[in-house]
């Protein structure tokens, strides 16, 4: 088996072991006769399937009882639309702060709904090289809820603290960051993230979010984008996206079985502590955000030169590092060293910088 060192932001890489258990579960799980592909979402093997997939998601992020769990299709950009569907009904309005790509995409998609939506804080005239300062002042006294997005995967950034928002509910994309280190789930009234980065394969979408926020939904929005119903049904209004639920359990036991998400964040500390302490001690590339926006799971840096950047991705993949090509709105190189990506990867790329910097000097 070659397996390589996969780097990319998403889909990403999974735990070997979750994938070797999977192989074996492949083409029959348990004693029921068939793969959980083929499965009935009605039958009792797949409704204990993801009732342990709940259940270990609450364990994992301490989740307090007052919380759903919503195992949902159409990604995180789909609740872009269904995060004000859902909550802009309590007063009619609702803020924003634009950290990144993903931010600006959620703001404009309520923007285009017709909301009075209000972008409070934003660092888009500094390339989003570092996380806005948000205090409970900025914000709105009537405002719905305000959206952040916890770890931005393009730019290589990551709130450093959980902003105060008083009575506001806090609705959080989680989608690169989730998993990767304890969070206090108390402080948000909506927690949200695509699975393909840290959870799972593509196809599922985590939504936690506090029972009392259940009731606002518009009057004639989409069914199917609709909390409350998909609540009330158990993440099973319609066929959810059963195989990639049944990989995200599969992930859940793999955490527990290390120890949860304290000995994650452990983890994840001195992979991206080796990065950056590399960066951080030469010339030759450029880390650009700021120190004290740092993400864990994503590391931006470029060299200042277009035809060393692609040079570089290039090279490196052919080294068995893929996919460490720079998101196409910024260039450079990005490292997603998510959960999955063993401490090994990040010591192969370090030893890879220091290579290609000594064999490719600039002019």
């Amino acid at each position: 088996m070659n397996r390589v060192y996969n780097f990319s932001a998403g889909p990403s890489m999974l735990p070997l072991p979750v994938l070797e258990k999977a192989a074996s579960e492949l083409v029959c799980y348990g004693d029921s006769g068939m793969s959980v592909m083929e499965m009935s979402h009605r039958s009792p093997d797949y409704e204990a399937i993801i009732g342990d997939a709940e259940s270990m998601l609450r364990k994992l992020m301490n989740i307090p009882d007052n919380y759903k769990v919503l195992f949902l299709q159409g990604g995180a950009s789909t609740q872009f639309a269904a995060v004000p569907l859902n909550l802009i009904r309590r007063t009619g309005k609702a803020d924003y702060v634009v950290s990144g790509q993903f931010s600006g995409k959620a703001f404009k998609e309520a923007q285009k709904l017709g909301y009075d939506v209000k972008c409070i804080a934003t660092t888009k005239e500094d390339n989003f090289d570092h996380v806005p300062a948000v205090t409970r002042d900025m914000i709105r006294p009537d405002a719905a809820y305000l959206h952040i997005c916890f770890n931005n995967t393009i730019y290589g950034t990551k709130f450093p603290y959980i902003p105060d928002t008083g009575d506001i509910p806090l609705v959080a994309d989680m989608s690169s960051c989730i998993l990767s280190e304890p969070v206090d789930v108390s402080r948000f009234g909506v927690i949200y993230a695509g699975a393909q980065k840290n959870m799972a394969p593509a196809g599922v979408t985590v939504v936690i979010v506090r029972d009392d926020l259940l009731d606002y939904a518009e009057e004639k929005m989409p069914t199917m984008l609709e909390w409350k119903t998909m609540a009330e049904n158990g993440s099973m209004y319609n066929t959810p996206p059963c195989y990639s639920i049944y990989m995200a359990k599969l992930v859940y036991e793999w955490l527990l079985g290390l120890g949860g998400l304290a000995e994650m964040k452990q983890r994840n500390e001195k992979k991206a502590g080796l990065l950056y302490a590399y960066l951080d001690s030469q010339s030759y590339y450029i880390a650009p955000v700021k120190k004290e926006s740092r993400s864990m799971m994503n590391v931006t840096f470029v060299t200042g030169n277009a035809d060393l950047d692609k040079k570089f991705a290039s090279e490196a993949a052919k080294a068995g590092l893929k996919n460490l090509k720079g998101h196409r709105s910024v260039g450079g190189m990005r490292a997603s060293i998510y959960n999955a990506m063993p401490y090994e990867g990040v010591e192969a790329l370090v030893a890879f910088m220091k290579r290609f910097a000594a064999d490719n000097p600039k002019a």
